[in-house]
C-alpha cells in the first residue's frame, strides 16, 4: 500500500500540536494563578498564599519545562514538510513567529529566573512583579499564535504576488475576522483548564487531610472562579461558532453533520456520518434545535455540505463527534461548577467525597477538550491550510515521500513517549512532596542554589536545607 505523505504530515503535526497544546493551555492559567497568589502574600503578608504560590510554580517549572521541549519541532516541521507553504507565507508567518519570540518568550524566559530562583532573594514585591510578568508573557505568546492561525482561517490584509503572499495591512491581517473570538476562546480554556487542575489536586490533599487549611482557600477561591468562567465560555463559544457560521460554513456543516441545505435542522445529539451515502446513517436529535442556534429562529436555513463538492468536503465524522466531546465537556465543567456553589452550605463542599473525588476527575476534562476543539478548528478547514487560498496538496514539500514521514512520525511518537512518561512520573513527585512547612527564615544558602532550571520543581527550601547544610555557627 502506497504511503500518502499528505495524510502522513497532515497526521504527524496533528500528534505533534496535540501533545504540545496541553501544556501552554495549562501554563497559561497556572502562570495568572501563581501571580494571583503572589499578590495576596503582598498584600495581606499572610504566609499560606507563599506556600501555595511556591508549591504551584514547582508544578508550573517542570509543565513549562515539557512545552519548551515539546513545541520546539513544530516550527521545523514547516520548512521540513510543508515548504511551499511556508514559502508561499514567508512574508507574513515569518514575522508573526519572530514577534513572538522577541515580544513574548524573552519576557517570560528572563522573569521566570526571577520566579522561580528569586524567592527569598528579592523582596515579595519584586517577586510578585515577576511572576506577573510571566503571566502576561504567556498571553503574548497565546496572542501571536492565535493571529497567526486565525489568519489561516479567515485570511485578511495580504494579496498574492507571484504566487507569494504580501502584507497589505498588517492591522488586518492580525485581527482578523476570526482572531477575536479564538483569542478569547482559548484564554478562557486556559484559565477552565488551570482552574480545574487546581481545584483536583487541592481536592486530592484534602481527601487526604493534608495541609487542610491552605488546599481549602486554593479550593475555595477556584471554585469560585469556575463558576463565572465555564458559563462564560459557553457564551463565547456560541458566538465563536456565529462567526464560524459567516466565515466557514461548510465547517459548521460538518460540525453539525448537516448534508443538506435547509431550514428547520434539527441539532443532532448522536448520527453515523456517511460520506459515500452523503448522508447520516442513524440520528438523534433535537427537533429545529441547530436553525435555532445559529440563525436564532427554528425556520432558519442551516448550509449544508451539499453546497461544495464531494472532494472539499471536510471529513464529518471526527469533526461531528469531535465537537460534542468538546461540548459535553464543557457542560459537565458548569455542572460541576454549580454543584460547588450548592454544597457551600454547611462546608460540605470540603468534606463530600464524590464531589472532591469527581473534581480529581475533572482535572483531565480541560486537557481533552482543548484537543477536542483543536481537531475541530483544523480538520473542518480541511481540504485548506489557508483556508480558500491553499489546499494541502499544494503545501506540501515536493519531495517528500510517505516512508520519510512515516520515519519521523514513529521517532516523535517514541521520543514524545519518553517525555510524556518522564515529566508525568516527575510531576506527580512533586505533587506527592505537597506544601513546604511553613518558615519563616528569609534567606537562602548559597549551596542550596538550582544550577539547573529544572531543579527549581525541587530545590530544598527552608526545611530540608538546614538537615544537610554543616553547621556554620
Amino acid at each position: 500500500m502506497a504511503l500518502d505523505p499528505i495524510l502522513l504530515s497532515r497526521l504527524q503535526f496533528a500528534f505533534v500540536v496535540s501533545f504540545h497544546a496541553i501544556f501552554p493551555v495549562f501554563t497559561i492559567g497556572l502562570a495568572s494563578y501563581i501571580a494571583v497568589l503572589q499578590g495576596l502574600y503582598v498584600s495581606t503578608g499572610n504566609r499560606v498564599w507563599d506556600r501555595l504560590g511556591l508549591f504551584w510554580t514547582k508544578v508550573f517549572a517542570v509543565v513549562f519545562g515539557m512545552g519548551v521541549v515539546s513545541g520546539i519541532v513544530m516550527a521545523f516541521q514547516f520548512g521540513t514538510n510543508w515548504s511551499n507553504f511556508s514559502q508561499m507565507t514567508a512574508n507574513f508567518i515569518g514575522p508573526m513567529l519572530s514577534y513572538e519570540v522577541v515580544t513574548a518568550f524573552f519576557l517570560e524566559a528572563g522573569f521566570l529566573g526571577v520566579l522561580l530562583f528569586g524567592r527569598h532573594r528579592v523582596s515579595p514585591a519584586v517577586h510578585f512583579f515577576a511572576a506577573l510578568m510571566v503571566a502576561v508573557g504567556t498571553f503574548i505568546s497565546a496572542f501571536w499564535i492565535l493571529a497567526t492561525n486565525s489568519w489561516m482561517q479567515t485570511p485578511d490584509g495580504y494579496e498574492i504576488r507571484e504566487g507569494v503572499v504580501h502584507v497589505t495591512s498588517w492591522v488586518d491581517a492580525i485581527f482578523n475576522a476570526s482572531f477575536p473570538y479564538r483569542f478569547t476562546h482559548m484564554a478562557l480554556a486556559a484559565f477552565l483548564t488551570g482552574g480545574f487542575v487546581v481545584t483536583g489536586v487541592s481536592a486530592w490533599f484534602l481527601l487526604r487531610g493534608r495541609d487542610v487549611d491552605a488546599h481549602k482557600r486554593a479550593l475555595s477561591m477556584t471554585l469560585w472562579l469556575l463558576l463565572f468562567l465555564a458559563p462564560l465560555q459557553a457564551f463565547v463559544g456560541d458566538e465563536h461558532g456565529l462567526n464560524t457560521l459567516e466565515h466557514q460554513p461548510m465547517k459548521i456543516a460538518a460540525m453539525e453533520g448537516n448534508w443538506e441545505t435547509e431550514s428547520n435542522v434539527p441539532l443532532l445529539l448522536f448520527a453515523l456520518p456517511d460520506r459515500e451515502l452523503q448522508a447520516n446513517r442513524v440520528e438523534i436529535g433535537i427537533p429545529n434545535g441547530a436553525s435555532l442556534i445559529l440563525r436564532h429562529d427554528p425556520d432558519g436555513v442551516v448550509p449544508g455540505l451539499d453546497q461544495i463538492d464531494r472532494a472539499q468536503q471536510p471529513p464529518v465524522w471526527i469533526t461531528f463527534y469531535s465537537f460534542r466531546v468538546m461540548v459535553a465537556l464543557g457542560l459537565l465543567m458548569i455542572a460541576f461548577a454549580v454543584a460547588g456553589l450548592v454544597l457551600r452550605k454547611g462546608g460540605r463542599v470540603y468534606r463530600s467525597r464524590w464531589f472532591l473525588r469527581g473534581l480529581q476527575g475533572m482535572s483531565l476534562a480541560p486537557f481533552v477538550a482543548v484537543v477536542a476543539g483543536w481537531v475541530v478548528t483544523e480538520t473542518g478547514r480541511s481540504p485548506w491550510l489557508i483556508y480558500g487560498v491553499l489546499d494541502y496538496a499544494d503545501a506540501i514539500t515536493p519531495s517528500l515521500s510517505g516512508g520519510m514521514v512515516l520515519f519521523t512520525l514513529l521517532g516523535y511518537i517514541a521520543v514524545y513517549a519518553v517525555i510524556f512518561i518522564a515529566g508525568v512520573y516527575y510531576l506527580c513527585k512533586v505533587i506527592n512532596q505537597g506544601l513546604d512547612e511553613d518558615d519563616e527564615t528569609e534567606e537562602l544558602d548559597s549551596h542550596d542554589r538550582p544550577a539547573r532550571p529544572m531543579s527549581a520543581a525541587h530545590v530544598p527550601f527552608d526545611d530540608e536545607r538546614d538537615d544537610r547544610a554543616p553547621n556554620r555557627s
